[in-house]
């Protein structure tokens, strides 16, 4: 069983990295332990969580800056932010589902794996976008703070986010200084049914281009589409488009887009609660939050890629899919192998990509670099970074292929 160590300061953090670093006894690191299984297997035995460095430590609305230890947990972070009409603009996913684990989501957990929801690729950009500065512990034991309250003061701010992504391989975050924005005030759907795949992906990318500020485009098949909103929606497949602001002008917007979208397929809208409901479950993947350890793919890939991507796969093995970020990011999950040579060929003849393992079982996590490989000159550079941050390698062994940080 693997030892769990939970420091309540940053000074008894550092102390124990310090001591792994004499000893070069390795280290895995969490927030609150809901990616659990993600990525390569781990050769380290001792676990370093930041789960008790919790509290908001400053909240100016004013600014709309806040600076939160790195284990407190998402919804305290959520609640303040709610009270004072404001909201993580990068809609952070939830992970336990589909990884089928049982933690509490924490708000360094969230930068560290770059979390970001259907908002990114619409308006809101990644986790990373939004971190202004970062408090962490390298590999030696030394605390290093990064970046500032706003995002003019770029002292360390590459550094900062330079933490985004890695996964725990780099530092132990112990705090984050984030900026945060205005809530919408209304927020609707139009969902057009029964179109494929390929009509589908052209109708968000049209949608996208129109001058309504679409905050939200995915599609979901009819194999997936029981999945949500308990069955309630209509139609073979279900393309969704959000809109978000002043009720006035989501109004008006509203009825634009229906009236585009009402010439491609039959059109419905949804209120604000359903809207809320539905896009949860789209950030979290919701068809694929079970038991199972079929594999499940992350795929990032150009949106006009991405039915063709599917349609290719789907010759050679048993794939369901359902699309975000206008089909950038297709979640895919395989009945039986994960495939990972052919998907990832695949890819490459699509123009390139990402595609990242989320869920396998033992064996396959064993064989399947969970991670894209990456080209010679970066995956360099990462290991150049790791060397100045972590010199022993005692974070997170074996986590990330070649210790590099994610895209």
């Amino acid at each position: 069983m693997t030892e769990m160590l939970t420091p309540e300061t940053e000074a008894e953090a550092a102390g124990i990295i310090a001591r792994h670093f004499e000893t070069g006894v390795p280290l895995a690191l969490c927030g609150g332990n809901t990616r659990s299984g993600f990525g390569n297997p781990q050769r380290a035995e001792t676990t370093l969580s930041s789960s008790a460095l919790s509290g908001i430590v400053s909240y100016e609305p004013s600014e709309m800056v806040m600076t939160a230890r790195a284990g407190t947990p998402l919804a305290e972070i959520e609640a303040a932010l709610r009270a004072n009409g404001q909201f993580l603009a990068f809609e952070p996913m939830d992970h336990r589902g589909i990884m089928n684990t049982e933690g509490t989501p924490t708000i360094g957990g969230v930068f560290a794996a770059n979390v970001s929801g259907p908002r990114r690729f619409a308006l809101a950009g990644a986790a990373r976008d939004h971190l202004l500065g970062a408090r962490f512990i390298n590999g030696k034991g030394e605390a290093i703070k990064a970046g500032g309250r706003v995002m003019k003061n770029v002292t360390g701010l590459d550094l900062a986010r330079l933490m985004a992504g890695s996964h725990g391989t780099l530092g132990f975050l112990t705090e984050v200084t984030f900026k945060v924005l205005p809530a919408p005030k209304a927020a609707t759907t139009i969902v057009v049914s029964d179109l494929t795949d390929d009509d589908a992906i052209a109708l968000m990318a049209a949608a996208m281009a129109l001058p309504l500020e679409v905050s939200g485009a995915a599609h979901l098949p009819y194999s997936v589409r029981n999945a949500f909103l308990s069955g309630a929606l209509e139609g073979d497949s279900v393309t969704c488009l959000r809109l978000e602001g002043l009720p006035e002008s989501v109004a008006v917007r509203a009825e634009k887009l229906k009236d585009y979208a009402g010439a491609i397929g039959p059109v419905a809208e949804l209120d604000g609660v359903k809207t809320g409901t539905l896009w949860r479950e789209i950030r979290d993947a919701a068809p694929y939050a079970e038991k199972s350890l079929r594999p499940l793919w992350r795929v990032s890939i150009a949106p006009s890629e991405a039915a063709k991507l599917v349609a290719d796969i789907r010759l050679e093995a048993a794939v369901d899919a359902l699309y975000d970020w206008q089909g950038g990011l297709v979640w895919m999950r395989m009945d039986g192998a994960p495939e990972p040579g052919r998907l990832r060929a695949l890819i490459k003849a699509h123009g390139g990509g990402h595609a990242t393992l989320m869920r396998a079982d033992p064996v396959a996590r064993a064989l399947v670099p969970a991670f894209e490989p990456q080209p010679p000159a970066i995956a360099a550079l990462a290991a150049r970074i790791k060397q100045k941050l972590d010199p022993k390698g005692i974070f997170s062994p074996g986590k990330m292929a070649k210790e590099e940080m994610a895209a």
